[in-house]
This record gives C-alpha cells, sequence and structure tokens, in this order.
C-alpha cells in the first residue's frame, strides 16, 4: 500500500512539474492597451438565457477597442476633426445586426456592417459601411458608404477615461451611446 501511495505522489509531482515547465516556455501576450469589448441590445442580453427561451430576441451587438484618454488631448488632436475616424482603436468598429433595423431612414438588414466617424466639435457624422473586417481606417472606401448620418454632441462635464458604447432604449427602439473625453454622442435606431 505504501508503495502504492508512494507512486501516486510521485505521479503528481511530474505531472505538476511538466505543467510548470510547459506554462514557464510558452510565452502569452500582454494585455491590449484598447481591449475589445462589446455590447448588446437588448442590454444585458444573455446567449445562456436566449438558448433557454428566457431572453428579449438578439437585435444588435456592436465590437469595438477601447481607447483611453491617458493625459492627451482627444478630439481635436489624437483624433483630428474633419478626418474619418475608425470609432475606437485597432481594427474599425463592427455593428452586427442580427434583426431589421433603421438607421438614419435606411433599413438594415441582418448582417456585419462597419462603422465610422467624421468627429466636429458639435456634430459628429456616423457612417456605416459595407466593406468589413479593416484596420483602423486606412481600409475606409467612401464609396461603400451605406449611409452617413450627423447627431449632434452633448459636451458632458466630467470626461470619460476610456471610449465607450452601449445600447439604451428609446422610444422608437434604442440609441447607440458613444462616449469619450467629454463628448457623448446618440444614433438612434429603429425597429
Amino acid at each position: 500500500m505504501k508503495k502504492y501511495l508512494a507512486a501516486i505522489v510521485l505521479s503528481g509531482a511530474l505531472l505538476m512539474t511538466g505543467s510548470t515547465v510547459w506554462a514557464q516556455q510558452t510565452k502569452l501576450p500582454p494585455l491590449a492597451l484598447s481591449p475589445m469589448d462589446m455590447a448588446y441590445y437588448p442590454p444585458g442580453y444573455s446567449m445562456v438565457a436566449n438558448v433557454e427561451g428566457k431572453s428579449e430576441k438578439l437585435i444588435a451587438r456592436i465590437i469595438y477597442c477601447r481607447p483611453q484618454i491617458k493625459g492627451r488631448v482627444i478630439f481635436g488632436g489624437l483624433v483630428p476633426y474633419g478626418k474619418v475616424w475608425r470609432l475606437g482603436a485597432n481594427q474599425a468598429t463592427e455593428l452586427d445586426v442580427f434583426s431589421p433595423v433603421t438607421i438614419a431612414g435606411h433599413q438594415f438588414e441582418p448582417g456585419r456592417y462597419t462603422m465610422y466617424a467624421i468627429p466636429e466639435k458639435d456634430k459628429w457624422t456616423i457612417i456605416l459601411n459595407s466593406q468589413t473586417d479593416t484596420w483602423g481606417a486606412f481600409g475606409y472606401h467612401q464609396d461603400k458608404d451605406i449611409v452617413r448620418t450627423d447627431v449632434p454632441v452633448t459636451n458632458l462635464t466630467k470626461p470619460v477615461e476610456a471610449f465607450t458604447m452601449i445600447f439604451e432604449k428609446a422610444p422608437q427602439g434604442c440609441n447607440l451611446v458613444m462616449a469619450w473625453d467629454k463628448a457623448e454622442v446618440r444614433l438612434p435606431m429603429s425597429f
């Protein structure tokens, strides 16, 4: 019995040592400086609850990266006024539509769309584009625009450190709220 117990202990020790050696050899990437995030409509949507039939129908999802202020001048500095912006960091922001939605009078069928913005001090021009899987605004082609719409900027008293996008319920359906630094805009969506 003692030999059997000693063999089990030795096997466990060898397994743990092997795992430690393997883990030490694996080089994992550092945390992204502008981590990817996503938001769903309806807010709080849960894939698990939906599978179980306990959730509202999924309408839309936004996938974007969240740069931070880090003491920089954002609008009119890092993000120039009057130029196409990827609406976040890294790859261009993508809007996934799962049920038909209307934005600026245009009906979007289920599918994937890329979003950009042209920020100004008092308004942002929001662009929905058919070309997907682009890095930044470098791959932006205006001829692929589906719709452009202007939304007013609300000036915030307290800055938002990390670029944030959320959906909020609204009488017409929802608003996609985008906020960073002291600027906030709302893109109305109806369904």
